[in-house]
């Protein structure tokens, strides 16, 4: 079994620029990420975007959903800022029997306190074992994709 990690950009990859005082997106971290992990695993990263999750719109979204179609993986992990993400999985519709896995971070990987690692890994451990079909893995949870939302007032995603 191989898994295609799809990149998109969100938090995970952000890069904080102090004499900017704002965030950008960076180069991914998941490829050093999984292998300082090993991560035994059969897997590929392919990058589709780097965008913010607020700035993805529903072109953005057809391409990511048309890398998930191309993919001859049957099992795939897509990194994704949060704020959106649960749009981008109801956009995706008919995976074809694929698995998968939308995954994102409430704070950069590079932060020594991110969750960006544990998410990563769940979303790895998840696309092995879920069935076909979308699902989110955050807060320690893997969440259906078509009935999960972000709460912010607790900064967590829970069941719809």
């Amino acid at each position: 079994m191989s898994l295609l990690i799809l990149t998109t950009g969100g938090t995970i990859d952000k890069l904080y620029f102090d004499a900017l005082s704002e965030y950008q997106i960076g180069d991914s971290v998941v490829d050093r990420i999984l292998r300082t992990a090993r991560v035994a695993v059969p897997f590929r990263v392919q990058e589709v975007m780097r965008k913010d999750s607020l700035e993805i719109d529903d072109a953005d979204r057809a391409a990511i959903a048309a890398a998930v179609r191309a993919a001859d993986e049957p099992r795939i992990v897509i990194t994704h800022g949060t704020d959106t993400m649960t749009e981008t999985a109801k956009a995706l519709g008919d995976v074809g029997g694929k698995t998968v896995v939308l995954v994102g971070a409430l704070a950069p990987a590079r932060f020594a306190e991110s969750d960006a690692t544990f998410n990563l890994g769940m979303a790895v451990a998840a696309s092995q074992v879920a069935g076909p079909g979308v699902w989110i893995a955050m807060n320690g949870t893997i969440f259906d994709g078509l009935r999960v939302r972000k709460d912010r007032a607790i900064n967590s995603f829970v069941a719809a």
